[in-house]
Order: C-alpha cells, then structure tokens, then sequence
C-alpha cells in the first residue's frame, strides 16, 4: 500500500514560509528570467493565472488585486523540501523521493492508514510550514489519483477500499490520470473511454 505526499502550490508554499505576508495573499513564482509563472497560490489561481503565464501580462492583476510576485528561489525549495523528506522518513518505512514536491510512501505495517496520513500531513505542516495533500492506495497510479482527490477538500483520500475505489474511479476523468496526457485523452475519448474505470476495464 502506498501513499503519496503532494506539497501544496510547493515554491510559492516556500515563499510563504519566510515571508508570512504573503499567506492567504495572490502570489506567483517566476521562472528563471522572470519571464512566465511556474507556481501559484490558490488566490493567483482563483483570479485566473495558469501556469506558464506570461510575466508581462500580470500587471494588471497586480494592480486591481495586489497580485505579488517573486523571482524563483530553488535553493531555497531544496532546502525546505529535505526538511519534508526528512519528517516523512521519521515516520514511514521507507520513502521514495519522486520529485521536489512528492514522495511515495510504503505503508506496510501500518493498521489505521488514514489516521496515521492525517497525522502526518499535520505534523508536516506544524514543523516545515508546507500545505500538504496525502493520497493512499494500493499502487502508485492510485495513490497519485488519491492526492489529487484530497486536494479537492478532505486532504486525505484513501482508494484502498474497493467499494470506494470503484466509486472514485467511476467519476475520475480519464486525462487526470498519471501518464495520460492531453494527446492520449483526445486519442482514449474518441474510442469512448473518458473515466479511469472505463480505462481499466477497456480491452487491452
């Protein structure tokens, strides 16, 4: 059984950290040259930046709705991202470090899964500052459809169950699945299948 640990909009989470005027603010972290938007708060998201969003087509936004902006701070992110590795491998058995922002998780052994991700995500966010989303199923694929159901709300979604697996899956869109891009959706949507169920059980 696996979880996966999601830090929430991680660099502008980061920025937050060390700058506390900046939460519950619209903030966007800028590429290298300052050119387009790598990260957003979910106020900038709630006011329609996306990602890759030009810089110079932000003004607007920072003058209406004090939208700050900040140039990115990768050692900064590194850093703040080992402090979360290093939490989540005090309590699990063992961690894979899947990129800057997530981690898969063995819970082999551990009887209340849920229970223990609730406590973990909060002891995250109490000793490293990091917004988080934990998300638990039997594979991988599953646990990252987890993490993105817990960021829908409940911060913790766990498909280990079947009756609740099969309901998820049955609702899931078939291009929010990992390794299913925009191309592979249009390709699987002509042919019918639009859910993660319809994928799974599709002929091979």
């Amino acid at each position: 059984m696996f979880a996966l640990v999601d830090g929430n909009n991680f660099y502008a989470s980061c920025e937050q950290v060390f700058q506390p005027e900046l939460r519950r603010q619209p903030l966007v972290v800028l590429s290298n040259n300052d050119g387009c938007a790598i990260a957003r708060s979910a106020e900038a998201k709630a006011l329609g930046v996306k990602m890759g969003h030009p810089a110079h087509e932000l003004g607007l936004l920072v003058r209406r709705h004090g939208l700050q902006m900040r140039s990115a701070n990768f050692a900064l992110y590194g850093d703040l991202s080992a402090r979360v590795v290093q939490v989540l491998a005090d309590a699990a058995p063992r961690v894979e470090v899947y990129s800057i922002d997530e981690s898969f998780l063995d819970l082999s052994g551990i009887p209340n899964r849920e229970a223990f991700c609730r406590e973990l995500r909060d002891r995250v966010r109490r000793w490293v500052g990091i917004p988080n989303c934990i998300g638990i199923g039997p594979t991988k694929t599953l646990a990252k459809a987890a993490n993105k159901l817990a960021k829908k709300g409940p911060g913790v979604c766990d498909l280990s169950d079947r009756t609740a697996r099969a309901t998820a899956l049955a609702q899931y869109p078939v291009e929010d699945l990992w390794g299913v891009g925009r191309k592979w959706a249009a390709k699987l949507g002509s042919m019918g299948v639009t859910t993660a169920a319809q994928l799974r059980d599709a002929p091979p």
